[in-house]
């Protein structure tokens, strides 16, 4: 996964939601949703080729997306490979996010805003916590151990 691909396949999805008469609102969440799952794989998958060091633009990583719809819902499910030694603070922040009401939520996106940057993150710290605020229809998610170093991390977003 790259930023190029990131660039291509969000188009085709805003497309596609425009094809559908996907309202506006429920439009912006579904591809907010992909693009910050994109980005989770971009920065975080521990399945990557090339590069000479981390984070080397030239390197690539590898993910699962998919963007569907079910009855009368959206989702979005992103999977990928994560280092063992992140699954129990994952576990922890998701199980704390998906616990808290609208406002709630809200908070915790100003407050994780203004504090340090969490141990290991690539960016503000505000990803899981915008995909739920986002998720109007919440989210699962679930990890899997794969061997000794790595489990299969799947997030799954509905909208």
């Amino acid at each position: 996964m790259t930023e190029e691909v990131l660039s291509g396949i969000g188009n085709a999805i805003k497309r596609k939601l425009e094809l559908e008469h996907t309202d506006r609102q429920t439009a912006k969440g579904v591809f907010s949703i992909f693009v910050e799952q994109v980005q989770n794989v971009i920065r975080y998958s521990a399945e990557r080729e090339g590069g000479e060091v981390e984070d080397d633009p030239a390197e690539i990583r590898y993910g699962v997306l998919t963007v569907g719809r079910k009855d009368d819902q959206y989702f979005v499910a992103c999977g990928n490979l994560i280092n063992n030694h992140d699954v129990d603070r994952l576990k922890k922040s998701l199980k704390q996010i998906k616990e808290l009401d609208k406002e709630g939520l809200r908070a915790l996106y100003k407050e994780t805003l203004k504090g340090e940057t969490p141990e290991g993150s690539k960016g503000a710290g505000v990803g899981f916590i915008d995909i739920a605020r986002r998720a109007t229809n919440g989210f699962d998610y679930d990890f899997m151990d794969m061997d000794d170093d790595r489990s299969y991390f799947c997030l799954k977003a509905f909208v």
